[in-house]
């Protein structure tokens, strides 16, 4: 079965209105996407479907965890993640120019799949720097050893840089008594 048939939102004959679609995405979701830089993880999806007569405004709403590799310690960790997002989708027989936030359907369309367009909002939402405060958590997800190298490493390079700096270069310190103010002065 197609990761994506359970995000095939019926619109053909449905009524004007709010409707509410709830999924859970996994492994199986994210395998559709084969060069993902998420394989993993367990979020909860809610899609908020406003119809009206010729458009659709829908809502999207997720959070839960995905599993990548902490850059702070390298350890695999379950990320925590979550947004919110809005998305129009206007009715046109037209190829029209697509923006961010609108896209365009057929009115004769009988479905829309929102598995892709949810797949690219939990991507964005994935912090650029992968790190979480776990110090919290039960069961820490974090190597440990790594964070005590890096600490160490991190007090011996700011006593390194706390020294200072003895070995001056003589042409600098000449250059140090030059006048720079030195003006021209004409009769």
């Amino acid at each position: 079965m197609n990761g994506l048939t359970p995000f095939s939102l019926p619109i053909k004959g449905l009524r004007d209105g709010i409707h509410e679609f709830q999924y859970e995405i996994g492994a199986e979701f994210f395998a559709e996407f084969p060069e993902s830089p998420v394989q993993e993880g367990k979020l909860s999806l809610k899609v908020i479907l406003d119809k009206q007569p010729t458009l659709f405004v829908l809502h999207f709403d997720f959070s839960g965890t995905v599993r990548t590799d902490c850059d702070r310690c390298l350890a695999e960790i379950d990320l925590p993640i979550g947004d919110q997002q809005m998305l129009i989708v206007k009715l046109s027989e037209e190829n029209e120019v697509e923006d961010p936030e609108v896209i365009y359907i057929h009115p004769e369309s009988s479905e829309l799949n929102v598995g892709t367009l949810a797949y690219e909002f939990i991507v964005l939402a994935i912090p650029m720097t992968r790190t979480y405060d776990c110090v919290a958590d039960n069961n820490r997800q974090c190597n440990m050893e790594m964070l005590d190298i890096l600490s160490k490493n991190l007090v011996e390079i700011a006593d390194v840089q706390d020294e200072p700096e003895i070995d001056e270069n003589p042409i600098w310190s000449a250059l140090k008594d030059l006048d720079i103010n030195n003006t021209n002065e004409r009769d």
